[in-house]
Protein backbone atom coordinates (compact mmCIF):
# COMPACT_ATOMS: atom_id res chain seq x y z
CA UNK A 1 0.00 0.00 0.00
CA UNK A 2 1.15 3.53 -0.83
CA UNK A 3 0.01 6.61 1.09
CA UNK A 4 0.05 9.84 -0.94
CA UNK A 5 0.13 13.36 0.47
CA UNK A 6 -0.68 16.22 -1.90
CA UNK A 7 0.44 19.73 -0.96
CA UNK A 8 -1.33 23.04 -1.51
CA UNK A 9 0.03 23.59 -5.01
CA UNK A 10 -1.19 20.11 -6.02
CA UNK A 11 -4.80 20.95 -5.09
CA UNK A 12 -4.80 24.67 -5.91
CA UNK A 13 -7.51 24.38 -8.55
CA UNK A 14 -9.56 21.85 -10.52
CA UNK A 15 -6.88 21.27 -13.16
CA UNK A 16 -4.36 20.37 -10.47
CA UNK A 17 -6.82 18.05 -8.77
CA UNK A 18 -7.35 16.22 -12.06
CA UNK A 19 -3.59 15.62 -12.08
CA UNK A 20 -3.98 14.17 -8.58
CA UNK A 21 -6.68 11.83 -9.91
CA UNK A 22 -4.38 10.71 -12.73
CA UNK A 23 -1.53 10.01 -10.32
CA UNK A 24 -3.74 8.00 -7.97
CA UNK A 25 -5.24 5.94 -10.78
CA UNK A 26 -1.81 5.16 -12.26
CA UNK A 27 -0.97 2.76 -9.42
CA UNK A 28 -3.62 0.68 -7.66
CA UNK A 29 -1.43 0.54 -4.54
CA UNK A 30 -2.18 4.25 -3.96
CA UNK A 31 -5.12 3.81 -1.62
CA UNK A 32 -4.98 6.80 0.73
CA UNK A 33 -4.74 10.48 -0.24
CA UNK A 34 -3.90 13.06 2.43
CA UNK A 35 -4.57 16.55 1.11
CA UNK A 36 -3.70 20.12 2.04
CA UNK A 37 -5.78 23.27 1.62
CA UNK A 38 -5.61 24.90 -1.84
CA UNK A 39 -2.40 26.87 -2.25
CA UNK A 40 -1.45 29.69 -4.60
CA UNK A 41 -2.42 29.45 -8.27
CA UNK A 42 0.08 32.16 -9.15
CA UNK A 43 2.56 34.41 -7.31
CA UNK A 44 -0.09 37.09 -6.68
CA UNK A 45 -2.65 34.64 -5.29
CA UNK A 46 -3.44 33.87 -1.64
CA UNK A 47 -3.23 30.54 0.14
CA UNK A 48 -6.58 29.47 1.57
CA UNK A 49 -4.98 28.85 4.98
CA UNK A 50 -3.65 32.42 5.09
CA UNK A 51 -7.14 33.75 4.32
CA UNK A 52 -8.64 31.62 7.08
CA UNK A 53 -6.11 32.97 9.56
CA UNK A 54 -7.12 36.46 8.40
CA UNK A 55 -10.76 35.64 9.16
CA UNK A 56 -9.88 34.59 12.69
CA UNK A 57 -7.75 37.72 13.23
CA UNK A 58 -10.62 39.97 12.09
CA UNK A 59 -13.05 38.27 14.45
CA UNK A 60 -10.60 38.65 17.36
CA UNK A 61 -10.50 42.39 16.65
CA UNK A 62 -14.30 42.57 16.69
CA UNK A 63 -14.55 43.05 12.93
CA UNK A 64 -16.51 41.16 10.29
CA UNK A 65 -14.73 38.45 8.32
CA UNK A 66 -17.52 38.16 5.75
CA UNK A 67 -15.62 39.80 2.89
CA UNK A 68 -12.54 37.60 3.28
CA UNK A 69 -14.62 34.48 3.87
CA UNK A 70 -16.58 35.16 0.67
CA UNK A 71 -13.28 34.94 -1.24
CA UNK A 72 -12.67 31.53 0.35
CA UNK A 73 -16.20 30.34 -0.40
CA UNK A 74 -15.96 31.43 -4.06
CA UNK A 75 -12.66 29.60 -4.46
CA UNK A 76 -14.08 26.32 -3.20
CA UNK A 77 -17.28 26.77 -5.20
CA UNK A 78 -15.25 27.30 -8.38
CA UNK A 79 -13.22 24.15 -7.72
CA UNK A 80 -16.34 22.10 -6.98
CA UNK A 81 -18.22 23.27 -10.09
CA UNK A 82 -15.23 22.59 -12.33
CA UNK A 83 -14.96 19.05 -10.91
CA UNK A 84 -18.69 18.36 -11.24
CA UNK A 85 -19.26 18.24 -7.48
CA UNK A 86 -22.71 19.56 -6.65
CA UNK A 87 -22.68 22.66 -4.46
CA UNK A 88 -25.49 21.30 -2.31
CA UNK A 89 -22.99 18.71 -1.05
CA UNK A 90 -20.93 21.33 0.78
CA UNK A 91 -22.81 24.68 0.82
CA UNK A 92 -24.11 23.96 4.31
CA UNK A 93 -20.58 23.22 5.49
CA UNK A 94 -19.43 26.66 4.32
CA UNK A 95 -22.24 28.32 6.27
CA UNK A 96 -21.42 26.33 9.40
CA UNK A 97 -17.71 27.14 9.16
CA UNK A 98 -18.33 30.87 8.82
CA UNK A 99 -20.73 30.74 11.79
CA UNK A 100 -18.15 28.97 13.95
CA UNK A 101 -15.37 31.40 13.00
CA UNK A 102 -17.67 34.34 13.76
CA UNK A 103 -18.48 32.70 17.09
CA UNK A 104 -14.79 32.77 18.03
CA UNK A 105 -13.97 29.08 17.64
CA UNK A 106 -10.28 30.04 17.36
CA UNK A 107 -7.28 30.05 15.06
CA UNK A 108 -6.77 26.28 14.95
CA UNK A 109 -10.38 25.68 13.96
CA UNK A 110 -10.33 28.40 11.30
CA UNK A 111 -7.02 27.31 9.76
CA UNK A 112 -8.02 23.64 9.61
CA UNK A 113 -11.13 24.25 7.54
CA UNK A 114 -9.13 24.65 4.33
CA UNK A 115 -7.92 21.06 4.57
CA UNK A 116 -11.34 19.86 5.66
CA UNK A 117 -13.18 21.37 2.66
CA UNK A 118 -10.41 20.41 0.24
CA UNK A 119 -10.54 16.75 1.31
CA UNK A 120 -14.33 16.70 1.30
CA UNK A 121 -14.61 18.02 -2.27
CA UNK A 122 -11.81 15.79 -3.55
CA UNK A 123 -13.41 12.72 -1.95
CA UNK A 124 -16.67 13.49 -3.76
CA UNK A 125 -14.79 13.94 -7.05
CA UNK A 126 -12.78 10.72 -6.69
CA UNK A 127 -15.71 8.82 -5.14
CA UNK A 128 -13.41 7.74 -2.32
CA UNK A 129 -14.43 7.66 1.34
CA UNK A 130 -13.88 10.86 3.33
CA UNK A 131 -12.49 10.56 6.87
CA UNK A 132 -12.32 13.63 9.08
CA UNK A 133 -8.86 13.85 10.66
CA UNK A 134 -10.48 15.03 13.90
CA UNK A 135 -12.08 11.59 14.27
CA UNK A 136 -8.83 9.63 14.05
CA UNK A 137 -5.83 11.82 14.92
CA UNK A 138 -5.12 12.78 18.54
CA UNK A 139 -2.61 15.59 19.13
CA UNK A 140 -0.90 16.21 22.45
CA UNK A 141 -0.56 19.66 24.00
CA UNK A 142 3.05 19.89 22.72
CA UNK A 143 1.81 19.19 19.15
CA UNK A 144 3.21 15.65 19.08
CA UNK A 145 1.12 12.66 18.05
CA UNK A 146 -0.76 10.79 20.78
CA UNK A 147 -0.30 7.00 20.51
CA UNK A 148 -4.09 6.53 20.57
CA UNK A 149 -4.06 7.84 17.00
CA UNK A 150 -2.67 4.64 15.56
CA UNK A 151 -5.31 2.46 17.20
CA UNK A 152 -8.07 4.74 15.93
CA UNK A 153 -6.72 4.66 12.39
CA UNK A 154 -6.22 0.88 12.45
CA UNK A 155 -9.85 0.43 13.51
CA UNK A 156 -11.18 2.88 10.90
CA UNK A 157 -9.15 2.06 7.78
CA UNK A 158 -9.93 -1.14 5.91
CA UNK A 159 -7.44 -2.63 3.49
CA UNK A 160 -8.69 -2.56 -0.07
CA UNK A 161 -10.76 0.59 0.43
CA UNK A 162 -9.71 4.07 -0.73
CA UNK A 163 -9.76 7.13 1.50
CA UNK A 164 -9.23 10.88 1.42
CA UNK A 165 -8.09 12.44 4.71
CA UNK A 166 -7.47 16.14 5.39
CA UNK A 167 -3.98 16.93 6.63
CA UNK A 168 -2.68 19.43 9.20
CA UNK A 169 -5.07 18.86 12.12
CA UNK A 170 -6.65 16.51 14.63
CA UNK A 171 -8.14 16.82 18.09
CA UNK A 172 -6.79 16.85 21.64
CA UNK A 173 -7.79 14.14 24.11
CA UNK A 174 -10.38 16.63 25.37
CA UNK A 175 -11.97 16.85 21.91
CA UNK A 176 -10.66 20.34 21.05
CA UNK A 177 -9.59 20.77 17.44
CA UNK A 178 -5.83 21.38 17.13
CA UNK A 179 -3.43 21.90 14.21
CA UNK A 180 0.17 20.92 13.72
CA UNK A 181 2.65 23.65 12.76
CA UNK A 182 2.48 25.01 9.19
CA UNK A 183 3.27 22.32 6.67
CA UNK A 184 1.78 19.78 9.06
CA UNK A 185 0.00 17.82 6.34
CA UNK A 186 3.37 16.10 5.85
CA UNK A 187 3.03 14.85 9.42
CA UNK A 188 -0.51 13.57 8.78
CA UNK A 189 0.73 11.60 5.78
CA UNK A 190 3.46 10.03 7.92
CA UNK A 191 0.96 9.16 10.67
CA UNK A 192 -1.31 7.35 8.21
CA UNK A 193 1.70 5.60 6.65
CA UNK A 194 2.71 4.23 10.03
CA UNK A 195 -0.82 3.15 10.94
CA UNK A 196 -1.08 1.15 7.71
CA UNK A 197 2.56 -0.02 7.67
CA UNK A 198 2.72 1.42 4.16
CA UNK A 199 5.40 0.19 1.78
CA UNK A 200 5.96 3.78 0.60
CA UNK A 201 4.95 7.31 1.56
CA UNK A 202 4.75 9.58 -1.49
CA UNK A 203 4.83 13.31 -0.83
CA UNK A 204 3.61 15.20 -3.90
CA UNK A 205 4.51 18.86 -4.30
CA UNK A 206 5.43 21.38 -7.05
CA UNK A 207 9.14 20.53 -7.29
CA UNK A 208 10.88 17.37 -8.45
CA UNK A 209 12.44 16.55 -5.10
CA UNK A 210 14.73 18.22 -2.58
CA UNK A 211 17.38 20.40 -4.20
CA UNK A 212 21.00 20.59 -3.10
CA UNK A 213 20.38 24.33 -2.64
CA UNK A 214 17.43 26.71 -3.00
CA UNK A 215 16.84 26.88 -6.79
CA UNK A 216 15.47 30.41 -6.40
CA UNK A 217 19.00 31.47 -5.41
CA UNK A 218 21.13 28.90 -7.22
CA UNK A 219 19.71 28.51 -10.73
CA UNK A 220 21.60 25.34 -11.61
CA UNK A 221 20.92 23.55 -8.33
CA UNK A 222 20.46 19.82 -8.78
CA UNK A 223 17.96 17.48 -7.13
CA UNK A 224 19.24 15.12 -4.44
CA UNK A 225 18.46 11.57 -5.58
CA UNK A 226 18.68 9.96 -2.14
CA UNK A 227 19.23 11.09 1.45
CA UNK A 228 18.80 9.75 4.96
CA UNK A 229 16.16 10.60 7.57
CA UNK A 230 18.82 12.41 9.58
CA UNK A 231 20.04 14.47 6.63
CA UNK A 232 16.57 15.66 5.61
CA UNK A 233 15.76 16.73 9.18
CA UNK A 234 18.97 18.69 9.50
CA UNK A 235 18.66 20.31 6.06
CA UNK A 236 15.06 21.30 6.82
CA UNK A 237 16.14 22.83 10.12
CA UNK A 238 18.31 25.35 8.28
CA UNK A 239 15.73 26.51 5.78
CA UNK A 240 15.02 23.79 3.22
CA UNK A 241 11.21 23.77 3.26
CA UNK A 242 10.13 21.01 0.86
CA UNK A 243 9.46 18.47 3.63
CA UNK A 244 8.47 19.04 7.28
CA UNK A 245 11.28 17.84 9.56
CA UNK A 246 8.82 16.53 12.20
CA UNK A 247 7.21 14.20 9.67
CA UNK A 248 10.08 11.72 10.10
CA UNK A 249 9.07 10.91 13.69
CA UNK A 250 5.94 8.76 13.08
CA UNK A 251 7.67 6.45 10.59
CA UNK A 252 11.18 6.49 12.04
CA UNK A 253 11.11 3.07 13.71
CA UNK A 254 9.34 1.35 10.82
CA UNK A 255 11.83 2.67 8.26
CA UNK A 256 9.15 3.53 5.70
CA UNK A 257 10.75 5.19 2.65
CA UNK A 258 9.52 8.62 1.54
CA UNK A 259 9.51 9.76 -2.08
CA UNK A 260 9.27 13.52 -2.74
CA UNK A 261 7.58 13.84 -6.15
CA UNK A 262 6.33 16.55 -8.52
CA UNK A 263 2.60 16.57 -9.27
CA UNK A 264 3.30 18.48 -12.49
CA UNK A 265 6.06 16.08 -13.59
CA UNK A 266 5.09 12.69 -12.16
CA UNK A 267 7.59 10.93 -14.39
CA UNK A 268 10.52 12.55 -12.51
CA UNK A 269 12.11 10.23 -9.94
CA UNK A 270 12.23 12.86 -7.20
CA UNK A 271 14.13 12.37 -3.95
CA UNK A 272 14.05 9.18 -1.92
CA UNK A 273 14.34 9.64 1.86
CA UNK A 274 15.52 6.45 3.55
CA UNK A 275 16.48 5.38 7.09
CA UNK A 276 20.07 5.26 5.85
CA UNK A 277 21.05 6.47 2.40
CA UNK A 278 23.57 4.59 0.27
CA UNK A 279 24.69 7.89 -1.26
CA UNK A 280 28.12 9.07 -0.13
CA UNK A 281 29.52 12.56 0.21
CA UNK A 282 27.69 15.85 0.72
CA UNK A 283 23.97 16.08 0.04
CA UNK A 284 22.98 19.74 0.25
CA UNK A 285 23.40 23.23 1.64
CA UNK A 286 20.74 25.60 2.94
CA UNK A 287 20.56 28.82 4.93
CA UNK A 288 18.19 30.03 7.64
CA UNK A 289 17.79 33.79 7.93
CA UNK A 290 16.00 36.11 10.37
CA UNK A 291 18.14 35.23 13.37
CA UNK A 292 19.51 37.20 16.29
CA UNK A 293 22.43 36.29 18.54
CA UNK A 294 22.77 36.41 22.34
CA UNK A 295 26.36 36.54 23.58
CA UNK A 296 27.09 36.28 27.30
CA UNK A 297 30.24 35.86 29.34
CA UNK A 298 31.14 35.28 32.98
CA UNK A 299 34.39 34.11 34.51
CA UNK A 300 33.98 30.53 35.79
CA UNK A 301 30.50 30.49 34.20
CA UNK A 302 29.99 26.75 34.42
CA UNK A 303 31.61 26.22 37.81
CA UNK A 304 28.20 26.45 39.44
CA UNK A 305 26.04 23.39 38.70
CA UNK A 306 22.85 24.05 36.71
CA UNK A 307 23.93 27.48 35.42
CA UNK A 308 23.24 26.66 31.77
CA UNK A 309 19.76 25.37 32.56
CA UNK A 310 18.97 28.39 34.75
CA UNK A 311 20.00 30.84 32.04
CA UNK A 312 18.00 28.99 29.41
CA UNK A 313 14.94 28.94 31.66
CA UNK A 314 15.18 32.71 31.99
CA UNK A 315 15.28 33.06 28.19
CA UNK A 316 12.11 30.98 27.98
CA UNK A 317 10.39 33.32 30.46
CA UNK A 318 11.07 36.17 28.01
CA UNK A 319 9.67 34.11 25.11
CA UNK A 320 13.02 33.25 23.54
CA UNK A 321 13.75 29.66 22.56
CA UNK A 322 17.20 29.33 20.96
CA UNK A 323 17.58 27.20 17.85
CA UNK A 324 21.40 26.91 17.84
CA UNK A 325 23.98 27.01 20.66
CA UNK A 326 27.74 27.40 21.07
CA UNK A 327 29.66 27.09 24.34
CA UNK A 328 33.09 28.28 25.43
CA UNK A 329 34.87 27.86 28.75
CA UNK A 330 33.33 31.08 30.12
CA UNK A 331 30.79 31.99 27.42
CA UNK A 332 27.60 31.04 25.62
CA UNK A 333 26.29 32.07 22.20
CA UNK A 334 22.64 31.42 21.38
CA UNK A 335 20.94 32.07 18.04
CA UNK A 336 17.17 32.62 18.03
CA UNK A 337 14.48 33.81 15.63
CA UNK A 338 14.41 37.61 15.74
CA UNK A 339 10.62 37.71 15.64
CA UNK A 340 10.47 36.05 19.06
CA UNK A 341 11.30 39.23 20.96
CA UNK A 342 11.22 43.00 20.42
CA UNK A 343 14.19 45.25 21.22
CA UNK A 344 12.55 46.30 24.48
CA UNK A 345 12.05 42.68 25.55
CA UNK A 346 15.66 41.87 24.67
CA UNK A 347 16.88 44.88 26.66
CA UNK A 348 14.86 43.89 29.72
CA UNK A 349 16.07 40.32 29.47
CA UNK A 350 19.73 41.34 29.25
CA UNK A 351 19.40 43.65 32.22
CA UNK A 352 17.77 40.97 34.36
CA UNK A 353 20.22 38.23 33.39
CA UNK A 354 23.24 40.44 34.02
CA UNK A 355 21.95 41.47 37.44
CA UNK A 356 20.70 38.08 38.68
CA UNK A 357 23.66 36.03 37.45
CA UNK A 358 26.35 38.72 37.79
CA UNK A 359 27.44 38.32 34.19
CA UNK A 360 30.54 40.11 32.96
CA UNK A 361 28.75 40.95 29.71
CA UNK A 362 25.62 40.14 27.70
CA UNK A 363 24.36 41.50 24.39
CA UNK A 364 21.79 40.80 21.69
CA UNK A 365 22.65 41.50 18.05
CA UNK A 366 20.33 41.18 15.05
CA UNK A 367 20.87 40.39 11.38
CA UNK A 368 22.34 36.89 11.41
CA UNK A 369 21.85 33.69 9.42
CA UNK A 370 23.02 30.09 9.84
CA UNK A 371 24.12 27.99 6.90
CA UNK A 372 23.88 24.22 7.15
CA UNK A 373 25.80 21.66 5.09
CA UNK A 374 24.62 18.05 5.25
CA UNK A 375 26.07 14.77 4.10
CA UNK A 376 27.76 11.63 5.32
CA UNK A 377 30.16 11.83 8.25
CA UNK A 378 33.19 11.00 6.07
CA UNK A 379 32.60 14.13 3.98
CA UNK A 380 31.98 16.64 6.76
CA UNK A 381 35.58 17.63 7.53
CA UNK A 382 36.54 18.51 3.97
CA UNK A 383 33.10 19.98 3.32
CA UNK A 384 33.46 22.37 6.25
CA UNK A 385 36.96 23.44 5.16
CA UNK A 386 35.88 23.95 1.54
CA UNK A 387 32.83 26.00 2.60
CA UNK A 388 34.85 28.31 4.82
CA UNK A 389 37.45 28.72 2.06
CA UNK A 390 34.72 29.71 -0.39
CA UNK A 391 33.29 32.25 2.04
CA UNK A 392 36.69 33.77 2.78
CA UNK A 393 37.45 34.15 -0.93
CA UNK A 394 34.24 36.17 -1.26
CA UNK A 395 35.15 38.30 1.74
CA UNK A 396 32.16 36.97 3.70
CA UNK A 397 32.58 37.04 7.47
CA UNK A 398 32.32 33.70 9.26
CA UNK A 399 30.71 34.41 12.64
CA UNK A 400 30.69 30.87 14.05
CA UNK A 401 31.32 27.25 13.13
CA UNK A 402 29.67 24.26 14.80
CA UNK A 403 31.05 20.90 13.71
CA UNK A 404 30.79 17.78 15.79
CA UNK A 405 27.38 18.20 17.38
CA UNK A 406 26.12 16.07 14.50
CA UNK A 407 28.14 13.73 12.30
CA UNK A 408 25.99 14.59 9.27
CA UNK A 409 25.99 18.40 9.34
CA UNK A 410 28.07 21.52 9.84
CA UNK A 411 26.53 24.85 10.89
CA UNK A 412 28.20 28.12 9.90
CA UNK A 413 27.04 31.46 11.28
CA UNK A 414 27.13 34.41 8.88
CA UNK A 415 25.61 37.87 8.52
CA UNK A 416 22.09 37.86 7.09
CA UNK A 417 23.02 40.41 4.43
CA UNK A 418 25.49 37.87 3.01
CA UNK A 419 23.11 34.90 2.98
CA UNK A 420 22.34 34.66 -0.75
CA UNK A 421 25.91 35.33 -1.88
CA UNK A 422 27.20 32.85 0.71
CA UNK A 423 24.80 30.12 -0.39
CA UNK A 424 25.75 30.56 -4.06
CA UNK A 425 29.48 30.56 -3.27
CA UNK A 426 29.37 27.46 -1.08
CA UNK A 427 27.14 25.56 -3.55
CA UNK A 428 29.57 26.32 -6.38
CA UNK A 429 32.52 25.13 -4.30
CA UNK A 430 30.87 21.94 -3.04
CA UNK A 431 28.68 20.89 -5.97
CA UNK A 432 29.56 23.06 -8.98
Amino acid sequence: MIVCKFGGSSVADADQIRKVQSILSADERRQVAVVSAPGKRNKDDDKITDLLYQCNDLVRKGQSCRQVFNVIARRFSEIARALGVEEKDFAGKLDEIRYQIDAGKGADYAASRGEYLSAYIISKFLKWEFIDAADVIVINSDSTVNEATYQRLAERLEKGKRYVIPGFYGETEQGVLKTFTRGGSDITGAIVSRALSAELYENWTDVSGIFRADPRIVENAKVISSMSYKEVRELADVGASVFHEEAIAPIYHLGIPINIKNTNKPEDKGTMILPESSAKGLSGVSVRTGLSMIKLRKLMLFKKSGMRHALLTMLHIFGIRPCYSLFGIDSIVWFFESKMASDSVCSSMCERLKTEYKLDSISVEHGYAVMGITGTSEAMGKGCLDAITALCKKGIEVVSVNQGASDTSVLIGIREKDAKEALAAVYEKLFG
